[in-house]
């Protein structure tokens, strides 16, 4: 969950550092992390469809992250900023089997279109592969009844872009019927949770970063408007999502570095797809990700 770019960049000042990564130490971990992050979630996939199916989420959701990543990855390389390929971060636990995927960067970003570029890059890159395994996997699963579904059975809540793919293709559902996930529905549905959770507009998320291109001067109070927002949503809405915020808070204080140029201005295009990123964090924001269905009396 790093930084991200756009399509026809600029090419990069010749005064630019030599493109490196922060670290040459330590080149085992991420292929070695990669290796893990397939294990686990094909053993977590394996739980709920089988091995076969087990091994079509694994496969479909490490290639959602990956092109996230490598969004962020390739972009900082195009800007000679110093990145890392990506850490992988496996989980034992399901129902997802990882918390994801992270880039590290070096020094200093050379100027806000850089920046913006980094940083929605990798929602970019992983939406062109989530977008159509999730209408692909919405397709191959089956409406089945509520009731048919034993208790503590872990439903995933539906953002407002997965509710209508989900009409789209299988029409309005009935209040008694369910939709009985395909893998890759799951997997799709992960890589847009993944994405609208990057494009939270805080300190060193995606949308933060995004936030900070677009209003460096007022990214602080910003920050915390959201930041009070989201709380307030939190407790009205879904209690867990404070941890989220918490973690943010403690990770970036909900501050964001200046880059290198701070007037050169990003442009028209850029600001519209900032506010075009911010619409989509409205659409595929699930308010609550995950629930369990409850036993009946």
């Amino acid at each position: 969950m790093p930084d991200a770019p756009l399509h026809s960049l600029p090419s990069p000042p010749e005064s630019a550092a030599p493109i490196d990564t922060p670290s040459r130490k330590g080149l085992w971990l991420p292929p070695a992390l990669f290796v893990l992050t397939l294990i686990t979630t094909s053993a977590v996939g394996a739980l709920e469809y089988g091995l076969a199916g087990g091994v079509l989420y694994s496969a479909s959701l490490i290639l959602i992250l990956l092109c996230h990543e490598m969004g962020h990855y390739l972009t900082a390389r195009h800007y000679r900023v110093p990145a890392s390929l990506p850490y992988f971060i496996p989980s034992p636990l399901p129902p997802f089997g990882t918390f994801g995927a992270v880039i590290k960067m070096g020094g200093r970003i050379p100027h806000r279109k850089a920046l913006f570029d980094i940083a929605i890059m990798g929602p970019a890159m992983g939406l062109v592969l989530a977008l159509p395994v999730a209408v692909l996997g919405i397709a191959w699963s089956t409406v089945t009844p509520l009731d048919s579904a034993p208790a503590g059975e872990t439903f995933l809540g539906p953002s407002i872009l997965f509710a209508l793919l989900i009409e789209w293709i299988h029409g309005p559902l009935a209040p008694t019927s369910g939709l009985q996930l395909h893998p890759l529905a799951t997997a799709g549905w992960a890589g847009l949770f993944v994405t609208a959770l990057n494009l939270l507009p805080m300190g060193q998320l995606d949308g933060g970063h995004i936030l900070y291109a677009l209003f460096p001067r007022k990214s602080v109070l910003l920050y915390r408007l959201v930041a009070i927002g989201f709380a307030v949503f939190a407790v009205l809405v879904h209690p867990p999502w404070l941890l989220l915020l918490l973690v943010v808070y403690l990770m970036t204080r909900l501050r964001h570095p200046p880059t290198l140029d701070e007037h050169l201005p990003i442009g028209p295009r850029r600001f519209a797809l900032g506010l075009l990123a911010i619409l989509f964090l409205i659409l595929s924001f699930p308010p609550i990700p995950i629930s369990m269905l409850a036993p009946t009396p």
